[in-house]
């Protein structure tokens, strides 16, 4: 299960990715915009906040996320959820309908008007089939509408090689046989060339981001709330916690500590296609 405070952990550095993709939207007066696997939701607030006359909806797998997002809309005094139910138009009208949060399944959760931007942030490397996944995204899209999305790409880094390494050894594989760690984001050129073909205009591009992180091993509590999730999942909470342990034993080797803080370098691939 999704843990939202674990994963808020660097909610900075989390949504930096988020912000640069956003930036290459040009939408200027979306009636619909959507989030799909929108996580605890702040990142969600803050379309709603760019496009003050758009209906947002923040869709997400997980149930804790979803809770976590809607708890957090109502305790900043929220936009309403305006009655948004399965992703329908709510009014739109001031303090109420604009903003709302839906448990569903981002392969086969659809909007019910077309959508005029379409945001999926750090979710598609979850996603199995996830050419089909994006070919299936654009098609969600209204006329000049927008797809922008963000997915990781450090599948060579330490932090999944050495989960990956101990997935596998006899200790832990036949406890975890078959249970699928994250995937990542397969080549831009990819991506740009199908969302080309749908019809779109694409601007796909690559960032490698150091993140100076802070604290005891931050690089395992990093991964705690992301990759590290169906390992966590799938064992008993014992064996879990020693499977964590040796982890981030090997982690803490892999990314040492320097005065100004552990460095984590994250490779992010972005595509941006606006539906001619």
């Amino acid at each position: 299960m999704w843990d939202p405070r674990q994963y808020r952990r660097f909610a900075d550095e989390r949504g930096r990715p988020f912000t640069d993709l956003l930036a290459r939207v040009g939408a200027q007066d979306p009636r619909l915009v959507v989030d799909l696997g929108c996580g605890p939701g702040e990142l969600t607030a803050t379309l709603a906040e760019r496009w003050p006359g758009a209906t947002v909806v923040g869709v997400d797998s997980s149930a804790a996320m979803i809770e976590a997002a809607r708890d957090g809309r109502l305790a900043d005094g929220g936009l309403g959820d305006g009655g948004l139910g399965d992703g329908g138009l709510g009014d739109g009208g001031p303090g109420g309908g604009r903003l709302s949060f839906v448990l569903g399944d981002v392969r086969d959760w659809e909007p019910a008007a077309p959508a005029d931007v379409l945001v999926a942030n750090a979710v598609l490397q979850w996603v199995p089939g996830q050419l089909e996944a994006l070919a299936r995204w654009a098609g969600l899209l209204a006329d000049g509408g927008w797809l922008a999305v963000q997915a990781p790409g450090n599948f060579d880094q330490p932090g999944h090689v050495i989960m990956r390494e101990l997935a596998s050894c006899a200790r832990w594989r036949p406890l975890l046989d078959g249970v699928v760690l994250n995937r990542q984001a397969e080549d831009p050129g990819d991506y740009l060339d199908l969302l080309a073909a749908a019809g779109c205009e694409v601007d796909a591009w690559e960032t490698t981001y150091l993140h100076v992180l802070h604290g005891d091993n931050p690089v395992l509590e990093w991964y705690k709330g992301t990759g590290l999730r169906p390992v966590i999942d799938a064992l008993p909470p014992d064996q879990a916690d020693e499977f964590v342990a040796e982890y981030g034993a090997r982690v803490r080797e892999a990314y040492p500590a320097r005065p100004h803080g552990t460095v984590l370098p994250f490779r992010r691939v972005f595509v941006v296609g606006r539906r001619g």
